[in-house]
């Protein structure tokens, strides 16, 4: 197996173009599915990575409940709210109009905070084998796969799955791999193989494993990224990239690389401890335009 680096020059050469006479129809409409009455905020932070990522537009498909809690909180964000059969837990209808309307946008996130009730973890599977446009699985969206007998199988959508060590546990049914990177670059790409799709395995060097034997690895390791939420902002990231037209691959290995470069930026000026999710999706910008013009 060979394992290459996830270099500055190899992030401006593959993230999308920002032409001067864009509009916000050319980043892509990116919409996130997630949000329960426990784990509200972790819809908004992934749509706080989306926008800073560089999307134009993005939607947030929730619960009535949770969209009430959140709704306006960022004037930026559009919202989908969906019809709910207890609080903060979207009924059957509303997973009907989600997978009814997911056409009309480039690219999804599934699963941040959406809880691990059974009967969400059922719908979001059938959610996720209904997708035809390019999607992020995070978090619950994660879970709710593991919980599927061979869930791969009826997948027909290209996904980016972005397990932490311990999801990417329940996922494969064996032990999370350990610090070592190459066992856990041989883990990952294994992984990818077995589902035929993108996986980045989250930690301090975040692996990129793609199913043609592709394996990317950040430099990254900082404590700055190691806090609640900061993988919602991730699973955004890369979802403003593929709707912006990046492939999976490089939606996956880009939004790793800007991710990280943003965790050192909140280090150097805020410090190593007390950063919030919120700073990583305040410095993606300038993260991104660091990495894009080689000052990363």
């Amino acid at each position: 197996m060979s394992v290459g680096m996830i270099s500055d020059a190899w992030v401006a050469e593959h993230l999308p173009a920002r032409p001067d006479r864009a509009h916000k129809g050319t980043f892509g409409r990116v919409l996130v599915v997630g949000g329960s009455i426990d784990y509200p905020g972790a819809a908004l932070l992934t749509a706080l990575g989306a926008m800073r990522a560089g999307a134009g537009v993005v939607r947030i498909a929730a619960a009535d409940s949770v969209v009430e809690r959140l709704a306006g909180r960022v004037p930026e964000v559009t919202w989908m709210s969906l019809d709910e059969e207890a609080p903060g837990l979207i009924a059957p209808g509303g997973w009907r109009r989600v997978t009814s309307e997911a056409p009309g946008f480039d690219a999804a996130v599934i699963g941040p905070g959406l809880g691990r009730q059974p009967a969400t973890q059922r719908r979001t599977r059938q959610l996720v084998e209904a997708l035809r446009i390019p999607a992020v699985v995070d978090a619950d969206g994660l879970n709710a796969l593991a919980a599927g007998s061979r869930w791969w199988r009826g997948i027909r959508a290209t996904l980016v799955l972005t397990p932490h060590p311990a999801e990417f546990a329940r996922l494969t049914g064996a032990d999370a791999p350990d610090d070592d990177d190459d066992r856990r670059g041989a883990a990952a790409l294994e992984a990818a193989r077995d589902w035929a799709q993108v996986v980045v395995l989250k930690g301090a060097h975040s692996v990129v494993a793609a199913p043609d034997g592709t394996v990317l690895r950040s430099d990254v390791a900082t404590p700055a990224l190691a806090t609640a939420g900061s993988g919602d902002v991730l699973a955004g990231a890369i979802g403003a990239l593929l709707a912006g037209g990046a492939g999976p691959l490089e939606a996956a290995a880009c939004g790793v690389a800007i991710h990280g470069a943003a965790g050192l930026l909140v280090a150097d000026r805020l410090g190593r401890a007390g950063a919030m999710a919120t700073d990583i999706a305040s410095h993606l910008p300038e993260a991104m335009e660091r990495l894009r013009t080689g000052r990363g």
